[in-house]
């Protein structure tokens, strides 16, 4: 399988899940802004919609969308446990915390890495300040879901990682400071990381 990704971006999330299942990708470096791919040729035509991630299947299949990804990558190796079994209330509770971290989250980044205006970076980052505070106050465990790693977490660290880039000062969310180190010192976590050149 080929993952295609951007150093950093949220197609790291797919790349530390498919590193702590065990599952081997290639990795194919994509150029947001020109939308060109590493290896020569328009990236546009791997995936229409532009930007990453995008997971190339054996048969050729192109599956877009982290959290459809992450999804897929958890039940190649569902022995690895990341993700809960499929029609249980966690499986739910996960869907929630992926559907939460990609529409409340993520999006409201936009403002910050693609020139918003003072006024539309301001709002962001209240936004987003509003966000993770939601997630420090519902950060139970160790993780989302508890103890135990999950799809879910690989994508919060991701996106959680990109405050520090863009000012939003994470200073009054111990808990998600004491996951974020937590995260970092996984092995799969730290070898999507080292393939990305981000460690």
């Amino acid at each position: 399988m080929k993952l295609y990704y951007a150093p950093g971006a949220c197609s790291l999330s797919p790349h530390i899940v498919a590193c702590e299942a065990g599952i081997e990708l290639e990795l194919c470096k994509v150029n947001l802004k020109t939308k060109e791919l590493e290896s020569g040729g328009d990236y546009t035509q791997v995936n229409p919609k532009g930007y990453v991630p995008a997971l190339q299947l054996e048969g050729g299949e192109v599956l877009t969308e982290g959290p459809a990804i992450v999804q897929f990558l958890a039940e190649q190796k569902p022995e690895q446990g990341l993700a809960p079994e499929y029609g249980t209330l966690p499986h739910y509770r996960l869907l929630e915390w992926l559907n939460f971290i990609s529409t409340e989250v993520h999006k409201s980044f936009v403002p910050l890495f693609w020139d918003g205006n003072d006024s539309e970076k301001q709002r962001a980052k209240q936004v987003l300040g509003d966000r993770f505070q939601f997630v420090e106050d519902n950060l139970g465990g160790d993780y989302l879901l508890g103890d135990d790693f999950s799809i879910a977490d690989a994508y919060l660290f991701t996106v959680y990682s990109w405050c520090s880039k863009v000012g939003v000062d994470t200073g009054n969310w111990p808990k998600l400071k004491a996951f974020a180190e937590r995260m970092a010192a996984r092995p799969g976590v730290q070898k999507a990381m080292q393939d990305e050149g981000l460690a």
